[in-house]
């Protein structure tokens, strides 16, 4: 099926109405008080999750759009970026307003002491630099750099289920499952990532 100008808009109007409607039911549960027992802690995850579901949709289409041959489906990579880094900062402004109550001196502490949250805000901080890059402008000013930069996203999707991981003090099958699904979202950009400069850096002294 070919991908028509037409085709994407409804596909992007799709993809947003899929981000928007997760945030009005919560929005929603906490209105009525319908988050269960641990509302603060079901926030938190609710949004936490939201970013990786987008993190691993941004990285399924590239590979999608070569197995189905549709070029245009590339355009909806920004989309998809952008939401991801909506939900990681509303993941943590949940995590700053209803664990730490703002108390923003104790942010720095918090991530010191736990390494979770230290390779959180380490992903956080790339799909930052990434969203703030997106803009076409900054692209043309970037030139090669811009790709370069953007590579960093691989990194993301090892750091964003390992926070998740390390975040959980038992049932570890479901996140676990997310590092499984990012691994395997990497094993399919497989070709590009072995061909980045980052990964030759750091992998070229082993070879040698």
């Amino acid at each position: 099926m070919r991908l028509t100008p037409g085709r994407l808009f409804w596909l992007k109007c799709v993809l947003h109405t899929g981000f928007v409607l997760p945030l009005l039911w919560l929005g929603w549960g906490v209105a009525v008080s319908q988050l269960g027992g641990d509302p603060v802690q079901y926030i938190i995850h609710f949004t936490g999750k939201g970013t990786l579901h987008g993190l691993m949709l941004t990285l399924l289409i590239t590979p999608l759009a070569k197995r189905l041959k549709m070029g245009p489906l590339m355009q909806t990579r920004r989309l998809l970026g952008l939401w991801t880094f909506s939900y990681g900062v509303l993941h943590l402004l949940a995590f700053v307003s209803l664990d730490l109550l703002f108390a923003w001196n104790m942010l720095l502490t918090e991530i010191l002491k736990r390494p979770y949250l230290l390779v959180g805000m380490a992903g956080l901080l790339i799909l930052t630099a990434l969203a703030v890059t997106s803009v076409k402008s900054v692209q043309r000013r970037m030139g090669a750099h811009w790709q370069r930069l953007h590579n960093w996203v691989y990194l993301v999707a090892l750091l964003a289920p390992i926070h998740y991981l390390w975040s959980v003090k038992s049932e570890i099958i479901e996140p676990s499952l997310y590092l499984l699904l990012c691994l395997w979202l990497l094993w399919l950009r497989r070709d590009k990532l072995l061909n980045t400069a980052f990964i030759r850096k750091v992998f070229s002294p082993l070879s040698s």
